[in-house]
């Protein structure tokens, strides 16, 4: 009898009809002769309802306070999928991320999984209970309920599986990983595996499928991950090591991330002290930078173009306005019309001439590129929005993804 680890989305447990089809579900593995431990999301869009109270009470809640409130949100779904298995004629026990020995570090509503005390886990499965553990929370140094972020609840079951040293298996309401987002490319096609390496380009890049982190912890501990939809058949992806077959392919995906704000700062005096105040500045204000270029020094002076979060528009306004004050004749620029356009794909690593060939199509489609940058597996290009849609369109079919 070996362990393994579900998690389930928050779409795939969005009312009780759900709930009960996920409990079905559970019951097949654990009929299967397998131990299950379940992570489970929030009911639906029960987070963001959460968050929408708190917002409504204050503009700056306290952060302590928001993991306290936003964590009932899983509370709610363990509970309730733990009941309907019991219902069902099971043996079942919920457990919050404190109760399943999560322990976490970092700051409120962005904690990190230190390290995971599964004792009381495994008192339960050798009672043969389903354990089903709350995603997303855990508990820090203090004491504190804490929450680790968007797409959380990932990163709690490959967590998990990677202290049990099984496979993760994660349901939501996509039916798998694609080359493309069939929402850009109508003809992309679903991909069987993926490695680690492109995954995390894709998801780092745009591709809003899996959390980044839980990528991260699954290459750092070999764990595989199966993605697939909760209420359907149909086979997903796995995610897991490359191999000779998945690098033949130069290019296995594109992805689009339209939440970028590109700023230009134009005729800094240069110097590598003013250079770097700028992004001292910038990363106070915790706004985290994409691709940045910066122009050969000419008569003392320097441009800077930089990529960030459009959510970061205001905190950079703030910024900018101070560093209009130090260096007095600068001319700022903030263009929010761009999306980022990337390629990826780990066959790259042993086929030259890719970027080559991506300007070529760029060139005979005339689609203009505003910066651009590169990494072993990928390459991204800061394209403008109007041109979205012809660029992921000819990158699909001259890649055939």
């Amino acid at each position: 009898m070996s362990v393994i680890v579900q998690k389930y989305g928050g779409s795939s447990l969005a009312d009780i009809e759900k709930i009960n089809k996920v409990a079905d579900n559970i019951i097949k593995r654990k009929e299967s002769g397998d131990d299950v431990i379940v992570v489970a999301s929030a009911m639906g869009n029960t987070t963001d309802e959460l968050l929408d109270m708190a917002y409504n009470i204050s503009n700056n809640p306290q952060k302590r306070e928001v993991d306290m409130l936003i964590s009932s949100g899983e509370q709610i779904s363990i509970s309730l999928l733990s009941i309907a298995l019991r219902e069902k004629g099971y043996k079942s026990v919920s457990l919050t991320g404190f109760q399943a020995g999560i322990k976490t570090k970092g700051i409120h509503t962005k904690n990190k999984i230190k390290e995971i005390k599964a004792r009381r886990i495994n008192k339960y499965l050798a009672e043969d209970k389903i354990v089903v553990v709350a995603g997303f929370q855990g508990i820090n140094e203090k004491g504190d309920i804490t929450t680790l972020g968007r797409g959380g609840s990932d990163t709690s079951a490959v967590a998990l599986a990677a202290s049990f040293n099984t496979k993760c298996e994660i349901y939501t309401d996509v039916n798998g990983i694609y080359s493309v987002d069939p929402a850009y490319y109508s003809s992309a096609k679903k991909l069987d595996f993926i490695s680690y390496e492109e995954m995390l380009e894709m998801a780092s890049l745009g591709a809003n499928v899996l959390e980044t982190r839980a990528v991260d912890l699954a290459k750092k501990y070999n764990v595989e991950i199966y993605l697939a939809a909760s209420h359907e058949n149909e086979k997903g992806t796995y995610i897991k090591e490359s191999d000779k077959i998945m690098e033949q392919k130069s290019v296995t995906g594109v992805t689009v991330n339209e939440d970028v704000l590109m700023i230009s700062i134009n005729h800094i005096p240069y110097s590598p002290e003013n250079i770097s105040l700028i992004f001292q500045k910038l990363a106070a204000k915790n706004i985290n930078i994409d691709m940045i270029s910066q122009t050969p020094p000419e008569k003392e002076k320097v441009n800077i173009t930089f990529t960030t979060s459009k959510k970061d528009l205001n905190e950079a306004k703030q910024v900018l306005k101070k560093l209009k004050k130090k260096f007095g004749k600068i001319e700022i620029e903030i263009d929010d019309s761009v999306v980022k356009v990337s390629v990826i794909g780990i066959g790259m690593r042993q086929q030259a001439g890719v970027a080559a060939k991506i300007f070529d199509i760029f060139a005979k489609n005339n689609i203009e590129f505003k910066q651009v940058t590169t990494s072993e597996i990928s390459i991204s290009y800061t394209v403008n929005e109007k041109d979205r849609k012809k660029a992921v369109q000819v990158l699909g079919n001259e890649y055939e993804l």
